[in-house]
């Protein structure tokens, strides 16, 4: 299979490497899908936008990776995505472990579906759930309740049978076929590959169930109860794969499924989690770190929500700190006017004295300065711009964050 490497932001037109009018037809259809979300369609290519990952088409496989700098070395960013994703979770350790990670070209796509394969594994392993459910059809001996229009309707000639709507005890009901699904999904871009046997003798030790097509409200609508619970990996999985698939695009001969992250998100979400990280592993420090607090802010609906808060203290001698995460290169690598508008909003609201714009970048910081707000509300608000390497001197993502951006914080 062809592969091509691009950055985010960057531009790939068609007939450059092996990109053809074809596959440029394809991705404008993805894009349309969307939203318009993940590229900028060009007349004679595409111009890429924050999100990063893969997007596999008709032979060709392109690995669009994050690139927060403007670094001749682009090499180093090119295993930094699945190491966030294995970061906060969204990987597990021996699907993306150290020896993988050094493999530049490593395929996101098998890491999925290898990672679901393995799921879908442990859950047959460990035994499938039954549910009960009904069924109407004909049946030999009389049970449930007789459906008395079918049964003349089906059975005027054969008087043995009952034509019945009754309860059966089985493994076909909509969480199986939902995992089917995405399992069959699975199959279709595993053959040739190193997985296709994987998938395979997964496929066969799966029990018949319905065919179904999943929209995106039946798969929101999926509630796990304690006897479901093992199945939350695998269906969280299963989700992710088929609203990746594009079944819109996928009508046609062509097969496309695109597994693309909004790297702001990632990135907001990488920060918490080593800063939780770091709190965890200095209990002494007294830190309490929470993500996605949220505020009423205008009428009765409207709120604000900042992406970090940190809580040092308690009661009375509690301080507050608000961090917002910014996945982009500030012009002069000053903050803009309207994310410093932003700050002071969460700084008044959470009543925060210390706000930081964290930005990725080579370790470097502003001095805090104050708002001019003295006056209005009696209390002082500071605000400063941190930038923060996600590397260490080896080239992998910087397991010391969480302690560098305090460091920012506390100076």
């Amino acid at each position: 299979m062809n592969q091509i490497d691009v950055y985010e932001h960057g531009r790939l037109l068609i007939d450059e490497k092996v990109f053809t009018r074809k596959h440029w037809n394809a991705f404008v259809k993805l894009n349309t899908v969307h939203d318009g979300a993940y590229f900028e369609v060009l007349h004679n290519g595409l111009k890429f936008k924050q999100f990063v990952g893969v997007i596999q088409v008709d032979g060709l496989l392109v690995h669009i990776h994050p690139k927060a700098d403007k670094d001749e070395n682009e090499g180093r960013w090119k295993g930094v995505l699945l190491q966030m994703l294995k970061a906060c979770g969204k990987v597990k350790a021996q699907t993306a472990g150290n020896a993988q990670l050094k493999k530049q070209r490593i395929n996101l796509l098998e890491v999925y579906f290898e990672y679901f394969l393995n799921e879908m594994e442990g859950l047959i392993h460990a035994g499938l759930v039954k549910k009960y459910r009904k069924e109407t059809r004909n049946v030999k001996a009389l049970k449930g309740k007789l459906e008395f229009a079918g049964n003349i309707r089906r059975n005027l000639v054969h008087k043995e049978r009952f034509y019945t709507t009754h309860q059966v005890y089985d493994s076909n009901h909509e969480l199986h076929q939902v995992l089917r699904h995405a399992l069959d999904i699975v199959g279709q871009f595993t053959r040739g590959t190193r997985l296709n046997d994987n998938c395979r003798r997964v496929q066969m030790a799966f029990p018949e169930v319905d065919s179904i097509n999943p929209t995106g409200h039946m798969l929101s609508s999926i509630k796990l109860n304690r006897k479901t619970a093992p199945y939350e990996r695998a269906l969280e999985l299963a989700k992710f794969i088929i609203l990746n698939y594009s079944p819109d695009i996928n009508r046609g001969p062509q097969k496309m499924i695109a597994l693309l992250f909004n790297m702001n998100e990632l990135w907001e979400e990488y920060v918490l989690k080593m800063l939780k990280n770091y709190s965890l592993d200095h209990p002494e420090m007294g830190l309490k770190v929470s993500g996605q607090e949220s505020k009423l802010f205008y009428g009765s609906s409207r709120t604000i929500r900042p992406d970090i808060v940190l809580r040092k203290g308690e009661g009375g001698d509690e301080e507050v700190f608000v961090i917002d995460t910014k996945w982009k290169r500030p012009i002069n690598r000053n903050a803009s006017i309207e994310d410093l508008r932003q700050m002071y909003t969460y700084g008044r609201f959470w009543n925060a004295r210390k706000l930081m714009l964290i930005y990725p970048g080579d370790h470097a910081s502003s001095d805090f300065n104050f708002y001019h707000n003295l006056e209005l509300d009696g209390r002082r608000h500071e605000c400063k711009s941190a930038f923060v390497s996600i590397f260490d001197t080896a080239g992998m993502l910087d397991s010391n964050l969480g302690s560098h951006i305090l460091e920012h914080l506390n100076t």
